[in-house]
């Protein structure tokens, strides 16, 4: 796999990049759900074919994460998301109710700006590309400074699959030499935005003028039940917590565990043989100061492994440990480790009744994450409603990997993406995982109900 160098890119404007997609994307509107389908396709195969490259590219360009976990992850991602677009209808007449004798008609948005993270660059290009063009429209990625390679490179090979298939030049296109300034113009010159990153650049996106989505900061809690295999469920929170070194926005944050078997979901973790714990106060503290800089998340350890944290502490953790799992003073505002860790780093503390877990993850997620996600392991059907009755959260991913479900899987129901909405708590349009139909516009036919029965103002106001 040839490396793409971000300096060898012609620079162009992004006034150009935008005419060329308008172009690109007429000409691609009028294919048809099999070849628009075709192409979506051999995209998401390239990745799925390509993952132990691409993952290799991924961490020596952003320094993040794992190489290991990334082919795991762009494998599943790819297939999960193909899965779940093929055979969906997206071009054309896409369906009817008859009962309200509507018919319904797809039409793309035009040229849509996918701004990507440097957590993610490869599975968020090509998933919100595929999303893009299973649409009809035209793409053009702004990716994070640390991640260009990884973009430039993306767009130079999804472009010769388009090609293959004959479609038009230019319809995925990168930013080069990015910018602030370019993305922000970008935004403001394309129809649809998905922008994936931080808060300030989700604001930007929503300010840009155009319909945009975007997403809101991750603190995943995770509840666990009494009456439950805890040895699982343990297993599948490191798992999640672990997968990736902690970057997904998904994973989760923070435990809270039954205080009568508060020793023994310990004893389980470490058992483990991929949890390192600590009761030391000072090291504690150390790690806190580590991973919160003045109460701020410290970027040097975004997605470094559990070992390289706690070097950054002073503190010698074995390589073979995946997670660094710390008691906490409390939730919400009582501990800083209540806030969201992009590193494998979990805190957790007890609860007596379970009313008091839910009290205190919600807590956490007021403190940030509200609007993101929850996890729960519970066969409780009445508990697991309370959860989600009470949390702000857009989605509650139960007796599952928090990091590895909520974006969709194939045992779930959750819209398979890279790109999870927070609703209103998060400042977002959307309170779902972002979809290929969040791309679409949809016109509808209507047509008189014949046999419809018109009530009288006398029933309508009974």
């Amino acid at each position: 796999m040839t490396k793409v160098k971000s300096s060898d890119s012609i620079d162009v404007s992004v006034q150009e990049l935008v005419r060329k997609a308008r172009i690109a994307q007429k000409n691609f509107e009028s294919f048809t759900q099999e070849k628009v389908d075709a192409v979506v396709r051999d995209i998401g195969k390239f990745v799925y074919d390509n993952a132990e490259p691409l993952s290799r590219m991924a961490v020596d360009e952003t320094e993040m994460g794992s190489y290991e976990d990334k082919i795991l992850k762009n494998k599943s991602k790819a297939r999960v998301i193909w899965n779940n677009l093929k055979g969906k209808k997206s071009r054309g007449v896409i369906g009817e109710d008859r009962d309200s004798n509507l018919v319904f008609v797809a039409k793309p948005m035009g040229v849509v700006a996918a701004v990507t993270p440097v957590t993610n660059p490869i599975v968020t290009p090509m998933c919100n590309g595929m999303f893009a063009l299973k649409t009809g429209n035209a793409v053009i990625f702004a990716s994070h400074p640390k991640a260009q390679n990884c973009a430039e490179y993306l767009t130079k090979e999804f472009m010769k699959i388009v090609k293959s298939h004959n479609g038009p030049d230019d319809l995925i296109q990168v930013v080069t030499n990015g910018s602030v300034e370019k993305t922000q113009e970008l935004m403001q010159s394309a129809d649809v935005v998905v922008a994936t990153g931080g808060g300030a650049m989700v604001k930007s996106a929503y300010s840009s003028g155009k319909p945009s989505f975007g997403v809101g900061a991750g603190n995943v809690p995770v509840i666990i039940d009494r009456n439950i295999d805890l040895k699982e469920a343990i297993e599948k929170i490191v798992d999640g917590a672990s997968f990736d070194h902690g970057i997904i926005c998904s994973h989760e944050q923070f435990v809270f565990a039954p205080e009568e078997n508060f020793d023994e979901t310990i004893e389980l973790f470490t058992n483990t043989g991929k949890v390192w714990f600590t009761n030391d106060q000072d090291k504690i503290q150390k790690l806190r100061e580590v991973v919160f800089l003045d109460g701020n998340l410290n970027k040097d350890i975004v997605g470094k492994s559990a070992s390289y944290v706690g070097e950054l502490a002073g503190i010698e953790i074995p390589d073979s440990s995946r997670l660094i799992l710390l008691p906490a003073d409390g939730s919400g505002t009582e501990d800083v480790l209540a806030k969201e860790k992009l590193c494998p780093v979990i805190a957790i503390v007890p609860y007596s009744t379970f009313e008091d877990a839910v009290k205190m993850a919600k807590a956490n997620l007021l403190v940030e994450g509200a609007g993101h996600s929850a996890a729960l392991h519970s066969n409780n059907d009445q508990n697991i409603q309370k959860a989600g009755l009470e949390l702000p959260i857009s989605r509650l991913v139960i007796n599952q990997p928090s990091s590895t479900s909520a974006g969709g899987s194939l045992t779930n129901g959750f819209a398979p993406t890279t790109t999870l909405g927070c609703g209103s708590w998060g400042g977002n349009s959307i309170s779902e995982n972002l979809d290929y139909k969040h791309l679409m516009n949809v016109s509808r036919i209507g047509k008189v109900i014949s046999d419809k029965k018109v009530p009288t103002d006398d029933e309508i106001w009974a």
